[in-house]
């Protein structure tokens, strides 16, 4: 009973405004290009990474994310991108295509970037998935099962120099609505909400090149930190916390990296002005010498979830083409 109640959740809450849509990833550090469209090209080189995350991975329907993302300088000043994602979380999926524009300016230590990116969202569900306890009928809901190609288009700004960067997104700007006509005197609020996130990042040499510390932050908020403020009576309003992701990790040698992170929310009005622990977390990843790069991380869950289900899981592959590295003569460290 317990797993069926689970699993309709998890179905229901893509479909409405109470949650945050956008896929979650640990190893954000990795995907730059998946938030923000300004953050092609500017390692320097083609870069590639392919990630895929099951979270609550022993649980029926859970969500599970796929993403790969490519990019590359094009020209002095220009780059150039494109990201592709698959989710699914129990009867519902989207898959998006997005290409990038990034144009990168000389701006006092570093280089500032901004980026424009367009592409389709495929948003789908499958009502045949779930268990109904009155007949289907009855509710319509549910009669079809929806497809919808949305178009979307989002922006964002990325500031970096050898030692740190920072970053703000929005990489869909349009809030799509996914109401079906079934009922036109039925008042509905199903649509994709507009994300915001804030990235940051540090690099501290501790022992010059062969042992680096590097910290990060990432915050992500549905409706620009609408949680502090939206009444709690107002069915329409988001209904997600403002989330925190703080990452804190160590480079050995320019090849062995070990971190460890923390996700949570900020306080909510809606919730009562707390909000609880989401996880704790840990990866490692390694950097071979022909440009290959493998990571692995695991989250473990800090909420009643871990009842029922046993953690979240990220498997990341991805490769470098360092071969132009020779022409940078200001040391990188992301």
């Amino acid at each position: 009973m317990k797993r069926f109640i689970l699993f309709a959740c998890l179905s229901l809450v893509s479909y409405s405004a109470w949650s945050q849509q956008d896929p979650m990833f640990t190893k954000y550090m990795f995907n730059g290009l998946a938030y923000n469209p300004a953050f092609a090209g500017s390692p320097g080189y083609m870069s590639a990474r392919m990630i895929y995350r099951n979270q609550w991975w022993a649980f029926e329907g859970a969500p599970t994310t796929q993403s790969f993302t490519i990019h590359t300088p094009f020209r002095e000043r220009v780059g150039l991108g494109l990201s592709v994602m698959n989710d699914k979380i129990g009867s519902t999926g989207s898959t998006s295509v997005f290409g990038s524009y990034a144009y990168h300016i000389d701006f006092g230590r570093g280089r500032l970037a901004i980026g424009l990116q367009a592409g389709v969202i495929n948003w789908r569900a499958n009502w045949n998935d779930l268990k109904y306890k009155d007949p289907r009928s009855l509710d319509p809901s549910f009669e079809q099962n929806p497809s919808k190609w949305l178009p979307n288009f989002g922006a964002g700004v990325f500031y970096y120099a050898p030692k740190y960067y920072i970053g703000f997104s929005v990489p869909r700007m349009l809030e799509n609505d996914l109401n079906e006509t079934v009922n036109e005197n039925a008042v509905k609020w199903a649509k994709l909400y507009r994300h915001f996130f804030f990235t940051a990042g540090a690099a501290f040499p501790v022992s010059g090149d062969a042992m680096i510390f590097k910290p990060s932050i990432m915050i992500k908020s549905v409706g620009l930190l609408s949680s502090f403020s939206t009444d709690p009576s107002d069915p329409s309003r988001v209904g997600a916390p403002a989330e925190f992701d703080i990452d804190l990790s160590m480079l050995f040698y320019e090849a062995v990296w070990f971190g460890v992170s923390f996700r949570s929310a900020f306080a909510a009005r809606q919730f009562g002005g707390n909000s609880s622990f989401d996880s704790a977390d840990v990866w490692a990843a390694y950097y071979l010498h022909n440009g290959l790069r493998v990571g692995l991380s695991y989250d473990y869950t800090l909420t009643q979830l871990q009842d029922y289900a046993r953690g979240s899981f990220e498997i990341m592959v991805g490769y470098d083409m360092t071969y132009n590295l020779k022409k940078i003569t200001t040391p990188r460290y992301f």
